[in-house]
């Protein structure tokens, strides 16, 4: 079962990942998201 919990959140960390990657700065910045918070912002969404 941790297996299967660590996968799935794997894969939200990467698609929140991978959303917010395809922002552009000015709708990062209209979130109040600078580029290099992502990656942390993706951890929290787990």
């Amino acid at each position: 079962m941790n297996l299967i919990r660590n996968y799935r959140n794997w894969r939200v960390y990467r698609s929140t990942v991978t959303e917010l990657g395809r922002l552009s700065n000015r709708q990062l910045h209209d979130l109040g998201i600078v580029r290099e918070e992502i990656k942390s912002i993706a951890r929290k969404a787990i």
